[in-house]
């Protein structure tokens, strides 16, 4: 198969962005990832735009300024994992060799929705029925973390251990939402959102961020460029009754394919940046992604082994708990972060000797579904 290369990326920071309208925090990161990959804006042939709440053919309205004149344009909706499908719909593209470069980006601006919890969608009986009963995000969740607590004999403060690192990580990160360092105590006593899970186990609903990677068949000069191995979006399966709610299955399958698209296993990753909305959810995908067996997720996390200087780092960006989650441009931005470590460009956060990265987004509840997408995608140098 024929090798895709990122041959550039960048991101805006992630927070309040007072006054920028969506369209000028997207070229932002579009006009510093052209500049990063050396190229112009004559070179792209397509445009792959991924968000969820900025309305109608918002790609053609962030690239109207920029000169991109009658290219193709693609607006991609996949909630969470909108930014992930754009960058797997444009490898497809290139790999089918109807492009040989194209620009991928994801924009949100939460700040819009006023904060408190993504609003649920109500457009069936059983959407309503779900939305009725409260079955918003953070309780999900909490649920899952809940029945961690009884099966595995853990504590909250378990929970509350995956936010101090994510926050230690995200001191280091100028991009980050969140750059302040935290303790365990302090994440528990924050406010209660949906027991057991606190303010400081849930990823900021108040963020805007923009991230833009330029893919290319054409093998960039000098340097360490940066393939992607492989890419695999996957949807979810109808619940039955029986289901374990701690078994991230969608992500696991996803993860299967991704390993046996690039003939890799576990062991191979070197550093993960993974979809950690919650607290629970980081330690459910250290077993979906094959990084911890099953029921040890716990251990790896008191290991270290997930830390930076660890075995393998997760989410040395800040991840969604303190980077921030602007849904559209997520994806692309946990591909931005893996690019600079497997290129020495991380800076104080730099995981050491990484030449395989992995990346992991989980999009939409939904109800009668465990989850509407999953998408994980291997990079390598």
């Amino acid at each position: 198969m024929q090798d895709i290369y990122i041959t550039g990326g960048a991101m805006t920071a992630f927070g309040r962005h007072a006054g920028v309208l969506a369209p000028e925090l997207a070229q932002q990161a579009i006009l510093r990832a052209l500049e990063d990959a050396g190229t112009t804006i004559d070179k792209i042939q397509a445009v792959y735009c991924a968000n969820v709440f900025g309305g109608m053919i918002l790609g053609q309205l962030v690239i109207r300024d920029l000169g991109m004149r009658g290219i193709p344009v693609y607006n991609i909706e996949n909630a969470c994992a909108s930014g992930a499908t754009g960058v797997h719909l444009a490898r497809h593209a290139l790999l089918a060799q109807q492009y040989d470069t194209v620009l991928v980006f994801g924009i949100e601006q939460l700040t819009a929705l006023g904060g408190g919890t993504i609003p649920m969608q109500r457009n069936d009986s059983k959407t309503d029925l779900y939305a009725t009963s409260g079955m918003v995000l953070p309780a999900v969740y909490a649920m899952r973390a809940t029945r961690l607590l009884h099966e595995r004999q853990a504590s909250p403060r378990d929970l509350a251990a995956v936010a101090v690192k994510n926050r230690y990580h995200g001191s280091l990160n100028d991009l980050a939402q969140q750059r302040t360092e935290t303790t365990v105590d302090e994440v528990l006593a924050s406010r209660m959102i949906a027991d057991p899970l606190t303010l400081m186990q849930c990823c900021p609903s108040q963020v805007d961020g923009a991230a833009a990677v330029v893919l290319s068949r054409q093998r960039p000069a000098g340097g360490r460029p940066v393939k992607i191995l492989s890419s695999v979006v996957v949807s979810g399966l109808r619940e039955q009754a029986d289901d374990d709610i701690l078994d991230a299955e969608i992500t696991a399958r996803a993860a299967r394919q991704a390993y046996e698209q690039a003939g890799m296993g576990p062991g191979d990753v070197d550093v993960v940046e993974l979809h950690d909305a919650f607290t629970i959810a980081e330690l459910l995908y250290y077993e979906a992604l094959g990084l911890a067996p099953h029921g040890e997720a716990i251990s790896l996390l008191h290991s270290g082994a997930t830390r930076l200087g660890g075995r393998v780092p997760v989410n040395p960006s800040g991840g969604l708990l303190a980077k921030g989650h602007p849904l559209g441009a997520t994806g692309v931005a946990q591909m931005v972060e893996i690019m600079w470590h497997l290129q020495g460009r991380a800076g104080q956060r730099q995981v050491a000797r990484a030449r395989v990265g992995l990346t992991q987004c989980t999009g939409g509840g939904i109800a009668g579904v465990d989850h509407a997408a999953s998408s994980v995608h291997l990079l390598g140098v």
